[in-house]
């Protein structure tokens, strides 16, 4: 489960890191009053749970109380990535001096976990990785060791980060360890022209297999337990195997261990499935139709794959299925597909054949979930 940057934001103060004095605003007479107590001036921030704020217009400037109110009442409602904004956070603003990037990720190809560090942050780093990959450094980190003062300098020291750096590093892993989390982010922690260093964002991913541990975060918002609960309902009462996850790749595949195959594969090429759903051993048209009708009307969702093993289920009947399903549902974001086994070769040329232009195809698993993967992002 996915945290919301202002609940991000309140672990990390309870782990003692420095984040700017800040508070949380459901309609634009409270961010009103809230900019007022914060001293007028004040960042305006979407709560939403996905990237990108900035860019659609997210994350805005205000100078005074009313027009923290106006910015509010500009972003409140705002559609970012198929993510409502149903309330801001108002923080009070820093002088900057330097911005660098920070996170502790799960490395699932490896088994491990990944500090990654920059020292040009404030951008995005996927972006930074690909053109300057030097400016980017991963270590992988023993968890029987942890972080501890001397591995969070050396992490410091190799990413070009400011010494005072170090207890902070320190106490992102303590995050990532006691709450259960599979990815801590901080983009940008920043160094104050006073010589602070602070979290202006944050990002924190927990692992939904520790909720038991975690009781505090139990229970999601009331947009998302709404848009979860409307999803579910849906594939229930046309009879689907479904489960809403936090994610923006749409999966269907045929058998239960090959969807949760599937779900691994996607996570591994740095995308997060967006669902569970397990077409079961016959994939009809009716089947695929529900099932990808249920899976685009998920705003979360930028990019879906179709990861089939023909057995029982021949791979050219599941392809005549995807087709009759383009015929009923109305395609708005790119398909990969991927079929291997029973009567594959056929499954292939069916699709080839109707060259729908959102539709594409792979011949391996790695290889389908990569391309999803860039989708998604590219969305």
């Amino acid at each position: 489960m996915d945290l919301y940057e202002h609940q991000a934001r309140e672990l990390f103060e309870e782990y003692g890191i420095l984040v700017p004095r800040a508070e949380v605003a459901d309609s634009a007479k409270e961010a009103r009053a809230s900019a007022a107590r914060l001293g007028g001036r004040v960042v305006v921030k979407a709560q939403v749970k996905t990237g990108g704020r900035g860019k659609a217009g997210g994350v805005k400037f205000a100078r005074d109380p009313a027009a923290a109110e106006l910015t509010a009442r500009q972003i409140l409602g705002m559609d970012i990535k198929g993510h409502t904004v149903h309330s801001v956070m108002l923080a009070q603003p820093v002088d900057i001096d330097s911005e660098f990037y920070v996170s502790y990720v799960l490395d699932r190809s490896q088994g491990r976990f990944l500090a990654i560090a920059s020292a040009e942050g404030g951008m995005d780093i996927e972006e930074v990785a690909a053109t300057r990959p030097e400016a980017v450094v991963r270590m992988a980190i023993d968890p029987f060791e942890g972080v501890p003062h001397k591995k969070a300098a050396g992490i410091a020291a190799a990413a070009g980060l400011p010494a005072s750096a170090a207890d902070t590093l320190t106490a992102l892993w303590s995050v990532l360890i006691r709450e259960d989390a599979l990815l801590v982010e901080v983009n940008p922690l920043v160094r104050t022209a006073q010589g602070q260093i602070l979290a202006l964002d944050g990002k924190v991913t927990l692992d939904d297999n520790a909720s038991f541990r975690q009781t505090r975060w139990g229970a999601q918002g009331p947009a998302d337990r709404h848009e979860a609960d409307e999803l579910e309902a849906a594939a229930a009462a046309k009879g689907l195997n479904y489960v809403k996850l936090d994610g923006e790749v749409g999966v269907i595949g045929n058998g239960a261990g090959l969807v949760m195959s599937t779900l691994d594969v996607v996570a591994g090429c740095g995308a997060r499935p967006a669902n569970f759903l397990d077409i079961g051993g016959g994939a009809s048209a009716q089947i695929m139709a529900d099932g990808l009708s249920v899976i685009l009307s998920d705003p979360s969702v930028t990019a879906v794959f179709v990861n089939v093993f023909g057995g029982i289920t021949a791979c050219d009947a599941v392809a005549d299925g995807i087709v009759r399903a383009l015929e009923s549902v109305r395609l708005t974001k790119p398909l990969v597909v991927r079929l291997d086994g029973n009567n594959a070769a056929r499954g292939r040329a069916i699709l080839d054949e109707r060259a729908h232009p959102l539709v594409e195809q792979a011949t391996t698993m790695d290889g389908a979930a990569r391309r999803a993967a860039e989708l998604a992002h590219a969305a």
